[in-house]
């Protein structure tokens, strides 16, 4: 879960305070989750991937960004660089079997927190095409990770 959040906030401080709320919400919400629709690691997971991305589109977070002092801004891009290296797992590895266009809708969708709607803004491409290609991927991915 702190991976996910890493990877889309790109801040071990941000992170911190994300994963936070992400339990809150989990233990506020328990009563909501249903076995039947999927797995409860998937239901936290999902939970953690939108508080995330609710947090970088905080009117709070946005002024953040806004008003940092130019110091901030080099220690964030230097924090942006390194937490790139980070892949506890190696699915660096595994992203890397994928075409070029498969691996560019997961990084915008998972690594960098972008919405399907907002993908298809960015690469100018039909709402139902990304879907159904990041569907794609997916699979792929799938099959991929079946080696591991």
């Amino acid at each position: 879960m702190y991976g996910v959040i890493l990877r889309i906030v790109l801040s071990k401080e941000y992170t911190e305070e994300i994963i936070q709320d992400v339990f809150v919400k989990i233990w506020n919400s328990i009563d909501q989750y249903n076995n039947s629709k999927g797995r409860l690691y998937t239901w936290m997971i999902n939970i953690a991937r939108h508080t995330a991305i609710d947090y970088l589109k905080s009117k709070s977070f946005q002024n953040h960004l806004k008003n940092q002092p130019v110091t901030d801004v080099v220690y964030a891009i230097k924090e942006e660089v390194t937490s790139k290296q980070t892949d506890f797992i190696g699915f660096d590895k595994v992203l890397d079997k994928l075409d070029d266009e498969k691996k560019q809708l997961i990084v915008l969708a998972y690594y960098q927190g972008f919405t399907q709607v907002e993908i298809s803004e960015k690469l100018k491409i039909p709402l139902g095409t990304v879907k159904t290609k990041i569907r794609n991927a997916l699979l792929t991915l799938k099959d991929l990770l079946k080696e591991y």
